[in-house]
C-alpha cells in the first residue's frame, strides 16, 4: 500500500532530476501532487519523466516538458493564464501555483470525460477557487475572458493560431508546440502592437490539437 511519504520522495526525486534554474517553478512542482491528475492505474508511474496516459488520445506532458513549457512562459504573480488542453488539471495547478490568490487560470478541454475530471481533481487538491475548466474546442481560445497575459497550449499544433496572438495583453506570451502531428518545436510568441516576435525552443513531441469533427491537428 502506498503512504503518503512515498509520492511526497518521489515528488522532490522527480524535481531534483529537472535541475531547475527557476527557484519559483522549483516550488510549484514540488507543491502540485501529480499523482492526483493522472488515472489511478498509472498512479504508480505519476513521477516518472515520461508522458502518462489519460485517455487513448491525450497524455499530461512528462515532467521535462512542463518545466520547458513553464521556463519559456514565464508566469509572474497575478497573471491571467489560459491553457489549451486541460487533461486533468496538472498543468492548470502548476500554474495555479505560479499566478498565486491574485491570479486565475483558465483551461479548455475537448474531451468531456476529462472537463468533467479535471475540475473535480484540481477542487479536492484546492485549486478550485483559481482554476476554471471549460469545455470544448480549445483552437478559438476564450475571447469572453479575454485579455490574457500567458497562453499555453498543452498539445501539437500546425500553427500559432491568430485567435490566440489577440487574446494576449501587449507584451503577453503565447507557448506552444508547432508542427507536425509526429514532431514539433516549441515556440514562444511575444506579442508587440498589432505583430510580435517568436522564438524558437527545443524539438518536442506532443499530442496532437483535437477539435470536434476534425481527426487530426
Amino acid at each position: 500500500m502506498t503512504t503518503r511519504k512515498e509520492p511526497h520522495r518521489s515528488r522532490d526525486a522527480m524535481v531534483d532530476a529537472l535541475h531547475l534554474t527557476d527557484p519559483r517553478i522549483e516550488a510549484a512542482m514540488r507543491r502540485v501532487p501529480r499523482e492526483a491528475f493522472v488515472p489511478d492505474r498509472w498512479r504508480a508511474i505519476a513521477y516518472d519523466d515520461a508522458p502518462v496516459p489519460l485517455t487513448d488520445e491525450a497524455t499530461v506532458s512528462a515532467p521535462h516538458m512542463v518545466a520547458l513549457l513553464l521556463e519559456a512562459l514565464e508566469v509572474r504573480v497575478g497573471d491571467a493564464v489560459l491553457e489549451v488542453g486541460a487533461g486533468m488539471g496538472y498543468l492548470a495547478a502548476v500554474l495555479a501555483e505560479l499566478v498565486g490568490p491574485t491570479g486565475r487560470v483558465d483551461a479548455i478541454e475537448l474531451d468531456e470525460g476529462l472537463a468533467t475530471q479535471a475540475p473535480e481533481r484540481l477542487a479536492r487538491e484546492g485549486y478550485g477557487s483559481r482554476v476554471v475548466v471549460h469545455a470544448g474546442d480549445g483552437a478559438p481560445g476564450l475571447p469572453e475572458h479575454a485579455p490574457y497575459d500567458r497562453i499555453v497550449v498543452s498539445c501539437a499544433t500546425r500553427e500559432l493560431r491568430h485567435e490566440w496572438k489577440e487574446q494576449l495583453v501587449e507584451g503577453g506570451r503565447l507557448v506552444a508546440p508547432v508542427g507536425n502531428e509526429w514532431e514539433q518545436t516549441l515556440i514562444t510568441f511575444i506579442r508587440r502592437g498589432r505583430t510580435g516576435v517568436e522564438e524558437e525552443g527545443v524539438r518536442c513531441r506532443f499530442v496532437p490539437l483535437r477539435r470536434p469533427g476534425i481527426p487530426h491537428i
